[in-house]
């Protein structure tokens, strides 16, 4: 019988459940709930932009090299590496490896106030729950399975990675993936974001952002009237963006993020720049927002300046910057993998809701990589803002079904 026929996942699952250094396992977990959230509230201290997240990476090598991974290292955009080796594996192995990831970084400036505070199992920071939860999750479930000396059949990469917030682009997994040679090599990949044990993020949400300027010769108010106007040539594009009709199958979204521009109230601008934000499930309708946004931009710059021909010389000028590329893909409904998180979901009382979410996952499911996100336990709030918390209670089953999936799908990639 298939390993992942509904029967076989759910006794394979049970026969993990089962062994001896899984309990050990488990029992780590279950007995130093106050270290996790002591590494939890150091690590929500440190500042992590999007590109700054140097100070956490160096955090995290020093926590792997304490849990006593292999291969401890960074690369060259700051992503943070230790590994769980197969025992019965050379080292040198070129075989499959399975993937645990969780990103390092915040969508916070780095001058944000942090004061990360605890009150028994409830820690109150900006980024507590995403990621804070997911970071030090991994970070448990390595010291859990070192703990339990436990013997995989293939080896398993933990991931602290850089850039998966905003303008990050999900930079640090695509870089991971942009590495031919271990990404061949990659047979799953789980991804831990946020709190929660009741949800699986297993369609990807597509997205594209722009950044688009216009320029032009600025000047006074009074003395250059007629001189073409940046601010109004680009109020004129976006005013026709807002206007695009929006399919809600697949459901498709428009969001005209920030507008900047201008000197003062009495100077024609010298420039103006706006962002947009495009996402959908299907990627032909980022490409016909893609198509309909430098349509916009275009007419209205042309538009800007024939009306300004009679009037004072002048051109405007515009650029278009592609500022995110995240993929849309998804998980396929007869994906082992599915499989397996049903039957973890099972043996541990658990129920799944399959969401539709823009994550790391992104990247490895638009390659064809059986890859999920999931959160690492717990429950949490006000994610991106100033209030946002995390709470501890019943972060264990969370952990549990993490561990659970993660040496499931290591024994599957093995067979495979």
């Amino acid at each position: 019988m298939s390993f992942f026929s509904r029967s076989s996942a759910f006794s394979r699952v049970t026969a993990l459940a089962a062994l001896r250094p899984v309990h050990t396992a488990f029992a780590w977990l279950h007995g130093n709930p106050k270290t996790i959230m002591d590494w939890q509230a150091n690590l929500v201290a440190i500042p992590a932009p999007p590109f700054g997240e140097q100070a956490r990476s160096a955090w995290l090598l020093d926590r792997f090299r304490e849990a006593g991974l292999s291969q401890v290292h960074s690369d060259a955009v700051g992503n943070v590496f230790g590994v769980l080796q197969a025992p019965k594996l050379p080292p040198e192995s070129t075989g499959p490896v399975v993937v645990l990831s969780a990103h390092l970084d915040t969508v916070f400036p780095a001058e944000t106030q942090l004061n990360p505070r605890v009150d028994g199992d409830r820690l109150e920071a900006p980024g507590a729950c995403d990621n804070g939860a997911g970071i030090v999750g991994m970070l448990a479930i390595a010291h859990a399975l070192i703990r339990a000396k436990a013997e995989l059949a293939a080896p398993l990469i933990f991931l602290g990675n850089v850039g998966e917030e905003g303008e990050g682009d999900l930079r640090g997994v695509r870089h991971l993936y942009d590495q031919a040679a271990l990404a061949g090599r990659i047979a799953a990949h789980i991804v831990l974001d946020g709190a929660g044990a009741d949800s699986a993020v297993t369609q990807a949400l597509g997205s594209r952002r722009y950044l688009v300027a216009i320029r032009g010769p600025g000047g006074h108010s009074f003395t250059d009237a007629g001189t073409p106007n940046p601010i109004a040539a680009l109020a004129s594009a976006l005013a026709t963006l807002s206007e695009i009709m929006l399919p809600d199958d697949p459901r498709t979204t428009l969001n005209l993020g920030t507008i900047r521009g201008g000197t003062s109230v009495n100077s024609i601008p010298e420039s103006a720049q706006a962002s947009i934000d495009f996402r959908s499930t299907d990627p032909e309708q980022l490409l016909r927002l893609e198509v309909a946004l430098h349509r916009a931009v275009e007419d209205a710059v042309e538009r800007g300046n024939v009306s300004a021909k009679s009037k004072k010389p002048g051109v405007l000028s515009f650029a278009i910057s592609k500022i995110g590329d995240r993929p849309a893909a998804q998980l396929p409904s007869d994906s082992a993998m599915l499989g397996v998180l049903r039957a973890v979901d099972r043996h541990l009382g658990l129920r799944t809701n399959l969401r539709l979410g823009s994550t790391d996952a992104n990247i490895p499911l638009s390659l064809g990589v059986p890859a999920l996100s999931i959160g690492a336990g717990g429950d949490g709030g006000g994610a991106h803002t100033l209030a946002e918390w995390y709470s501890a209670k019943n972060r264990e089953a969370g952990l549990r079904r993490a561990l659970l999936l993660t040496l499931a799908m290591i024994e599957w990639a093995a067979q495979s």
